[in-house]
């Protein structure tokens, strides 16, 4: 099987400490290799992430300063489940509880460098806590389990045995270890993300003129040429750099479930917007709701919009903001490819091999409006009601616009009791799945939840 050309690594620059988009900084410096997690996406930590972050961390530890520029790296995991990286090192785990519907954070023994100095609670001290009694420990200790006698609460900790600190996490009575080190408090500076931008030039520069190269090679494939435009970050980026490439053209397909916030931004761009979905509310009474494995609603409110736009204009390039960092599905995406649901349409992808950071930062260096949405915590615009979505997202545009869920929350409790499926199918997502996939299985069975007479057994 052919290797995918993604980054699997981060470069870091130990003396400015800031992200890197090569190896090289605008310093001079080397940077350090950074190893990511599957699927290797990084993104900056945006306003209310950072927010919810910082309250997760000084809560546990006490007032621990956080960097202005702090990185998310996508894992799998339940729901949301994002690897924070600060100072080039790995800080903790941020993810989202779908059947408990709150945010943890689990720190990393990387992090304790620069959060041990300002730590004043979460901390466990081995010795003071009687978790070994009068018998001394053999060997190694971390990696083990042991009863503990502590007030500290249930979750993640910090460790202080003798001269070694370490992390755990405490749960009903017990304590695990992670592991336990030597401990070189040191200093950092606090650069913010204009500093990243400025060091960062040279690499913006080249995949910005590598973006338009392409654009330029393919535009006159067809007779005329296009920007399918969503109002989310990646499209935003293809548009402005479509319009450097000299396109003029462009479209938004409302899917008529859009975020009011999209479509006022898309308008703000200058984009027509396309009507003619189809009706989804009388659909979704039949086939029930869409999954993330039985995706019935793209066709009727996406491709049929867009094929009787394509069949006005005709033959036609369509630039899009597909990246292979976002799903498996994209992995493996051409610059150019033949669109398998409209032969008159070709599909040019110019920053198909970008990250969601070289995306926000391409985006801040050429001060292009970014739908507001992402600062309030989205990381994906689309649907409102979307199975692809997130539930921590989910969560978050049930706040955000409660007016607006309030049918699809009704519609759900109706569908579960009519399937005579547990409530928890419409409270924790689990109507995402046509066939629930092994870790909702596994949820569900920690949690105690009978699927016998249910889907996805």
């Amino acid at each position: 099987m052919r290797e995918l050309p993604v980054k699997k690594t981060l470069y870091w620059c130990d003396q400015c400490d800031i992200p890197l988009l090569g190896k090289l900084c605008g310093c001079g410096a080397t940077g350090r290799s950074v190893p990511l997690l599957q699927p290797y996406d990084l993104r900056p930590v945006l306003t209310a992430d950072g927010d919810c972050l910082t309250s997760l961390v000084r809560e546990r530890f006490g007032d621990v300063p956080l960097p202005q520029v702090m990185l998310l790296n996508k894992t799998g995991g339940l729901d949301r489940n994002d690897l924070v990286i600060i100072h080039g090192e790995r800080f903790g785990w941020f993810s989202f509880d779908p059947a408990d519907r709150r945010y943890t954070f689990d720190i990393s023994p990387d992090a304790l460098p620069f959060v041990v100095p300002y730590a004043t609670k979460g901390i466990v001290d081995l010795e003071t806590s009687d978790v070994f009694g009068d018998k001394k420990p053999e060997g190694r200790i971390g990696g083990k389990k042991f009863k503990v006698t502590t007030d500290v609460s249930d979750g993640t900790v910090i460790i202080r045995y003798k001269n070694k600190y370490g992390t755990g996490v405490v749960k009903d009575g017990y304590i695990r270890i992670k592991e336990l080190m030597p401990l070189k408090p040191g200093s950092y500076p606090d650069p913010g993300w204009d500093f990243v931008i400025h060091q960062n030039r040279y690499h913006l520069k080249n995949i910005e003129r590598n973006a338009i190269r392409t654009i330029r090679q393919h535009m006159h494939d067809r007779p005329r040429v296009n920007v399918s435009f969503s109002g989310g970050k990646d499209s935003t980026a293809v548009l402005a750099l479509a319009r450097k490439a000299g396109v003029t053209d462009a479209f938004f397909i409302d899917s008529s479930l859009e975020i009011p916030d999209t479509i006022t931004f898309v308008r703000e761009q200058g984009v027509p917007v396309i009507s003619g979905a189809g009706d989804f509310w009388k659909a979704v009474q039949s086939a029930g709701p869409p999954g993330k494995d039985y995706r019935w609603c793209c066709k009727l409110l996406k491709l049929n919009p867009l094929k009787a736009y394509l069949a006005e204009i005709g033959p036609c390039v369509t630039i899009q903001g597909n990246r292979w960092y976002e799903s498996w599905n994209r992995a493996g995406l051409a610059v150019s490819s033949q669109n398998p649901d409209n032969p008159l349409q070709v599909n040019i992808s110019p920053i198909r091999n970008w990250r969601a950071l070289e995306v926000y930062l391409y985006l801040w260096w050429r001060k292009i409006p970014i739908n507001p949405l992402y600062e309030k915590g989205l990381e994906r615009i689309g649907c409102y009601l979307c199975p692809a979505v997130l539930e921590s997202e989910s969560e978050l545009i049930r706040k955000l616009y409660p007016d607006m869920t309030l049918r699809w929350e009704e519609f759900l409790n109706q569908w579960v009791k009519k399937e005579g499926l547990p409530p928890e199918y419409a409270t924790w997502g689990l109507w995402r799945w046509k066939e629930l996939p092994a870790k909702m299985k596994e949820l569900c069975r920690d949690r105690g939840l009978d699927l016998k007479h249910g889907q996805g057994t």
